[in-house]
């Protein structure tokens, strides 16, 4: 990281809060500076993630973000990157439907997930089946994520500092992981997803699709963490929603979106755009 003053990250970070409270568009800070790289990102979104604690938000866990190769070329991104989630951003559905309003976010798209919720941290070393045994529910949740650069047109440094480009977390009826099968690890792996659009496919995706497992993108996760110890690691009682089964695709006022999961048991969602 080539040395950013503390100043000039405050800076980038009232301009990222400025633009997630107006809803406006910025220009890319990578654009704007060639020392913002990677390790900058987290450092803005760090400073970020504090201011909104301050104004009495409070974190209930993670997202990870471009765990589907699929987007990678397409964004400009070549490895998942990560961001909190918070009791304000996250709509946990009293039953498996929703309307939402896109009023204050800015060129929204949905993104068909699977949450893992911890009763205990996991383990770092990759372990899938040590980390899914650190896991008391898993549930299926619709990710709706929007971004602050015109055009979706950004660098991976830039979707870190705009909070990975999480808006909200709409999240399904959690279920114990017991009810996922007799092999739930193969189950997550393994299951296909339909996503649907007023009724129309849009695209079959797959538990695959997300780094092979969506329980590998949080050992891909915990490992991060190890590697940045000046963030928190994953904590006992907080949930990751684990990246896009699905390409990403954008939603407008008045479409009703859902989806039908086959191979796991998970119910399906669905979720009505207002304005």
């Amino acid at each position: 990281m080539q040395n950013l003053s503390p100043t000039e990250l405050q800076t980038f970070a009232r301009s990222v809060q400025h633009a997630q409270d107006s809803g406006l568009q910025i220009a890319p800070f990578t654009a704007q500076h060639p020392g913002f790289d990677l390790d900058t990102g987290y450092s803005v979104a760090h400073m970020l993630h504090q201011a909104r604690l301050a104004e009495g938000a409070r974190s209930v866990g993670r997202k990870i973000g471009f765990t589907n190769s699929a987007l990678w070329s397409r964004f400009n991104v070549y490895a998942p990157v990560w961001g909190h989630v918070y009791d304000r951003t996250v709509v946990r559905l009293p039953e498996q439907k929703a309307v939402c309003s896109l009023e204050r976010f800015v060129n929204p798209k949905i993104e068909p997930e699977i949450v893992l919720h911890f009763r205990s941290a996991p383990p770092a070393g990759g372990d899938l089946a040590a980390i899914l045994d650190c896991v008391d529910w898993v549930a299926h949740a619709f990710e709706i994520v929007h971004c602050h650069f015109p055009d979706w047109k950004f660098q991976a440094p830039d979707a870190v500092a705009d909070g990975a480009l999480h808006a909200t977390l709409l999240l399904g009826q959690p279920q114990p992981v017991v009810q996922l099968g007799s092999d739930p690890l193969q189950a997550l792996a393994s299951f296909a997803i339909d996503l649907l659009c007023d009724g129309q496919l849009r695209e079959r995706g797959a538990g695959r699709n997300v780094l092979g497992n969506p329980v590998a993108a949080i050992a891909h996760l915990v490992d991060v963490l190890v590697r940045q110890s000046q963030y928190a690691p994953l904590q006992a009682d907080e949930l990751v929603t684990t990246g896009t089964l699905t390409q990403a695709f954008t939603v407008c006022p008045g479409e009703t979106w859902r989806t039908d999961l086959h191979g796991i048991a998970l119910p399906g969602l669905s979720v009505t755009f207002t304005d």
